[in-house]
This record gives structure tokens, sequence and C-alpha cells, in this order.
């Protein structure tokens, strides 16, 4: 239950609010809803199936990916860019809160209380799963209560608003599942950070169905509403005529129950980064603490909003990631023996760096955003997983590929 509700919590965020508002203004409700089910699917096909990989294997991410592709010296990259897109996705959402908090109470300034919730939010997540757990029980039905709150306070007549033509210029059908796709793209790339705590493969199925697809459904179809009710695609400004602590409370439980996870696969990321290059030990809380205090800092200074675009670039390297994976765990698995024959231990030893996927991830992202169709993220995605595949056919790995000992490995255990 711990699981399931913090993978609701991660899809019931502002992000899919906004997304539903986008499809609202150009859509008819129920054909908004056929967009985001049949998107729901294709994230719930790739979350899957990279989910049961961190199931089965007890790893996050970034470690799994030494045996899935990526080799010792790929995965201290792969660390790299999680750490960087997680930790300036919490600074921007943790200034988001600090000027929400500052209009309701008057008191103090926004870079003021964006410390404050970020030095929240890093205990939280120094201490672990289980207080981030927690905090899910309380933030995720808070939240839904406060959106059901806005939706109806807002909304005259939400009858009207469900039957009622699209307020906006049309948007078709494939253009809308593409838009829900890529809503969700990252969080289910970097999905074992999460189903490693799962006890069985048909549990990360069903937590997996209810986050993603109860989550598309329940928030989504808000924001749906939302843009019909009002001819709007303004949610935000909605929220700030909300008035006082509701509209406050409306982003603070919106934004803590995904902050935290920002910034714990932000310090999984870093341990595992240190280890690989610098076969440092460093623990994971402490890696934490630093990392908020510096996305806190930021938020504070307003400086991650200028790096807006830049997350948004490290957002497309995250797909080919999975298809990687996918590719070289379940069809390739040109290391799969290696990793499965030391269960519950991590093995020992990694390949150094695999050629093959040092051509196939930054080739997948670069075609996936220049192909004339599609959505970026699915392009590279797909991209990958057939080049990575068609490369395990062709036998085009090498066949004693020189393997990193990482001094033996020995930060790995920690790390995990």
């Amino acid at each position: 239950m711990s699981v399931a509700v913090q993978r609701f919590g991660q899809t019931t965020a502002l992000s899919q609010l906004l997304l539903g508002a986008t499809l609202g203004f150009g859509m008819r409700f129920w054909d908004a809803f056929a967009a985001l089910t049949i998107g729901a699917v294709l994230l719930n096909v790739i979350a899957v199936a990279v989910g049961v990989i961190g199931q089965r294997e007890g790893l996050p991410t970034a470690i799994l990916s030494r045996w899935t592709g990526f080799g010792h010296a790929g995965s201290a990259v792969l660390g790299l860019v999680i750490a960087l897109s997680c930790t300036g996705w919490f600074g921007v959402q943790t200034g988001l809160v600090g000027v929400a908090l500052a209009g309701a109470t008057g008191v103090l300034p926004a870079p003021v209380w964006s410390l404050v919730f970020g030095f929240a939010v890093t205990v939280i997540a120094a201490c672990g799963v289980r207080w981030m757990a927690w905090t899910a029980y309380v933030t995720v039905p808070a939240f839904f209560l406060l959106l059901l709150w806005l939706v109806l306070a807002e909304v005259n007549d939400v009858g009207a608003a469900v039957s009622g033509p699209a307020p906006g210029p049309a948007i078709g059908l494939p253009t809308a599942i593409t838009l829900v796709i890529g809503s969700f793209i990252v969080g289910a790339a970097i999905a074992p950070d999460l189903t490693r705590f799962n006890r069985s493969g048909w549990d990360v199925v069903k937590q997996t169905v209810f986050g993603v697809t109860a989550g598309e459904w329940v928030v989504s179809l808000a924001g749906v509403v939302i843009a019909h009710g009002l001819g709007t695609t303004d949610v935000m400004g909605v929220i700030g005529s909300s008035g006082g602590w509701i509209g406050a409370l409306v982003v603070v439980t919106a934004v803590l129950k995904i902050n935290d996870w920002n910034l714990y696969s932000a310090s999984l990321g870093l341990v595992n980064f240190f280890d690989a290059v610098f076969a440092l030990r460093i623990s994971r809380a402490q890696v934490t603490v630093v990392v908020g205090l510096a996305g806190s800092s930021l938020a504070a200074a307003g400086i991650v909003h200028q790096f807006s675009h830049f997350l948004v670039l490290l957002g497309v390297v995250f797909p080919p990631v999975a298809g990687i994976m996918i590719a070289e765990y379940h069809l390739v698995r040109r290391w799969h023996n290696e990793i499965i024959s030391t269960r519950p231990n991590v093995p020992r030893s990694a390949p150094a760096w695999v050629p093959v996927t040092a051509v196939v991830w930054p080739a997948s992202a670069v075609l996936g955003e220049l192909l004339p169709f599609g959505q970026s993220s699915v392009n590279s995605l797909v991209l990958a997983f057939a080049l990575y595949a068609s490369a395990g056919r062709l036998d085009l790995f090498q066949r004693r590929t020189r393997k990193a000992t990482s001094r033996e490995m020995s930060g790995e255990a920690t790390a995990a």
C-alpha cells in the first residue's frame, strides 16, 4: 500500500492538472478521457517493463543500469544526469511553494518560505522511504480533497462543463496522446527507484496501473473540467484566485508528495556517481542533506527558473535509458546471468563501459527529437530499444568486455 500511495502521489502533481487543462481547452471531455486512458496504458507498459527489473533485482535505476546495458562508466553518467534533473525540478517546485506560502501568509517573503519548505522536504527525504510513505498518506488524500473543493468552488455547473464543447482551438487525439505520454515518461523511466520495494512482479503491475491510471484520470480530468467550466488553461491563476490558505495548501500538498522523491532519486544518482568515478562510499542521507540545501538555496535565489529549458532538455535523455534497459534485461540478456546469479547481493563486477550504448543512447535522444512525427520521448525510447536489440541480434557486443571491479564494487551495496 505504501508503494501504491507514493506512486499515486507522483502522478497527482500540478503538471498533470496543467496537462488536463491543456487537453480540456481543445477537446471535449470524453475525447480527453480517451487520450488520457490510451496514454496511461502506454505509460503503464513502459513503467511496468522497467519497474519489474527493479523489483527483481532490488536496485535503484542508476546502479541497476550497470548490468542493464550501461556499464560502470555509463551508470556514472546516468547517475549524474538523474541528479541534475531531479535537483533542478526540486528547486523549481520549491520556489513555487515559496511564492504560494508568501501570498497566503503575508508575513515572510517567498525566498524565506522556499528555504523553510525545502528544509522540511530535505529532512523527510533524508530519513528515508518510511517517512516519505507517511508523507504520502497525508498529502495524497489532502490534495485530492482540496482539488475536489477547488473544482466545486470555481466551476458553477460541473455537468455542463463535462458535456459542453471545448472552449479553445481543437487538439487532435494523436497530439493529445503524445502530450499525456510526455508528461510522465521520465517517471516511468526511473521506476526502479520505487519498485525495488515491491515484493513481487504482480505488485509492480497492480500498483503501477493503479497509480498511473488513477493519477491521470483524477487530476488530469479535474483540469479538463476547470478548462471547460472557466474557459482557461491558467490553472495556477485559478488556484491563486481561490484565495488564502486553500490555494496555498493545494500547491503545498501537490508539491510535497513528489518533491521528496525528486530529492531521493537525486541523492541515489549522486551516490552512484561518486562510487563509480571516485570509489567514495557516501551515505545517501548525507548526500540528500547537501543536495536539498543546495536546491532550496537556488529556489530562494530564483536561479533555478533560468534553467527550465535545460531541465526540459535533460528530460529527453531519460526515455532511451528505459528502452536500453528493457532491451538488455528482457531480450539481449548479455549480463543477465551475472546479475541474477548473485541475488540478493550486488554483483562484484560490471562491464567498464558498453560501446554500443555509448552510440545508441545519444543517437536515440537526438533522432527522437528531430523526427518530424510522433512525440520526442516516445520516439527516442522506441529507437533506443530497436537499435540496442538489433545490436544484440547482430552480436555487436564484445564477448569479453573489460570489467570494472569498482575496487571490487565496494560501495554498491551501501548505495543500494
